[in-house]
């Protein structure tokens, strides 16, 4: 399984990924642990039908509060946002959850392009842009929470 220290917002997206893939295919999760345990975690938290399961929630609450974080600390985060923000809101007016989160919504935009990939249907250069954006955001976030872990080992490594 993917470790959510290293990148979280690819764990994030590989649980989704993960869920979808046990909805689609559910004998599978007979052929392997990790997918046994993803999908008895789908039927225990309800979400076989939709939504995702507590362990992708709870990561996607980390990742959000750290962007809330950085957005109030770091100006140039705060306006890499900003620039975002505008095509993150036309993403969610066309879900059905206009009001998920901007960092939501980066994940969503990212699931959404690799799945349009997977079924070889094309990109526009429009919304190759703001996966770009969206990926810079998520790479940041990833390698702040990384570095926030990384550091809170070494000082419990450092008071034993």
């Amino acid at each position: 399984m993917k470790n959510k220290k290293d990148n979280i917002a690819e764990y994030i997206l590989y649980l989704w990924q993960l869920e979808d893939y046990l909805r689609a295919f559910p004998e599978a999760a007979e052929q392997n642990e990790e997918l046994a345990n993803i999908y008895q975690m789908m039927h225990a938290d309800d979400v076989m039908d939709g939504g995702h399961i507590q362990l992708a929630q709870i990561a996607l609450k980390e990742l959000e509060m750290l962007s809330d974080d950085i957005i109030a600390q770091e100006a140039t985060y705060k306006a890499a946002m900003l620039q975002l923000t505008p095509s993150l809101n036309l993403l969610k007016a066309r879900t059905d959850r206009p009001t998920m989160t901007n960092i939501e919504a980066c994940l969503v935009l990212l699931y959404q392009i690799m799945m349009l990939r997977l079924q070889g249907k094309p990109v526009s250069a429009e919304t190759e842009e703001v996966q770009k954006q969206a990926t810079a955001i998520l790479q940041y976030l990833s390698k702040t929470y990384y570095m926030q872990d990384k550091l809170e080992e070494d000082d419990d490594e450092a008071t034993i």
